[in-house]
């Protein structure tokens, strides 16, 4: 039976040397989980970047519809024909939509680089962290 005052650590020491379980470097162990948590620090500054980005393009997007609809709004005419109303906001209409899909293409664009920079620099540090375990593993 153990000794209830003993400390915790001292418990699992124990064991592992009843159970020929190897010692651990905890000084490595601690490096190995900081180089984890700066690279997670870098991932998660590369998407709040790219979300910035994001959110400044869609302000860009609102800030241009509002002075289209504006110059739509100053080109109105009461009394113009029927036929040059139509043609007016069949303009305006193609404007919009191939403003939509560019700025669409554009917010996509921003998405995908910024969830490939953080995956990016995640994946890098998982093939580095295998690498050191396997470096580790190897020497003994």
């Amino acid at each position: 039976m153990s000794d209830p005052t003993k400390p915790f650590t001292d418990m699992f020491k124990t064991m592992g040397e009843q159970l020929n379980v190897p010692s651990f470097d905890m000084g490595k162990i601690m490096e190995h989980h900081q180089k984890n948590l700066d690279a997670m620090t870098r991932s998660w500054q590369a998407a709040a970047s790219g979300a910035q980005e994001i959110a400044r393009k869609q302000r860009e997007i609102f800030e241009e519809a509002v002075k289209d609809i504006t110059a739509l709004a100053k080109e109105y005419q009461p009394g113009a024909s029927a036929h040059d109303a139509a043609a007016k906001h069949a303009d305006y209409a193609k404007r919009a939509m191939e403003a939509a899909i560019a700025n669409t293409r554009d917010i996509a664009e921003l998405t995908k680089k910024s969830a490939g920079e953080a995956l990016s620099i995640v994946h890098e540090r998982m093939k580095e962290s295998l690498d050191e375990i396997r470096s580790g593993i190897e020497k003994k």
